[in-house]
């Protein structure tokens, strides 16, 4: 099994930008997009928690199993 971040699915299913995420969880942009994009190596539980709290969701909605 392969953990991945489906972060892109819940902004959308939320209907929250990357921008206002980006701004609430002081993130650069370049950061949440590689979120987005699946593209971090080491997640940081503490953006980790900034985005939960954030959008009002658990980690489990965030990173999936493959």
């Amino acid at each position: 099994m392969t953990v991945y971040i489906d972060l892109e699915n819940l902004l959308k299913e939320k209907n929250i930008s990357k921008n206002k995420l980006c701004e609430a969880c002081k993130l650069q942009r370049t950061q949440l997009n590689n979120y987005c994009k699946n593209k971090v190596t080491r997640v940081d539980l503490s953006i980790l928690g900034k985005m939960c709290e954030f959008l009002d969701c658990t980690p489990n909605d965030i990173l999936k199993l493959r």
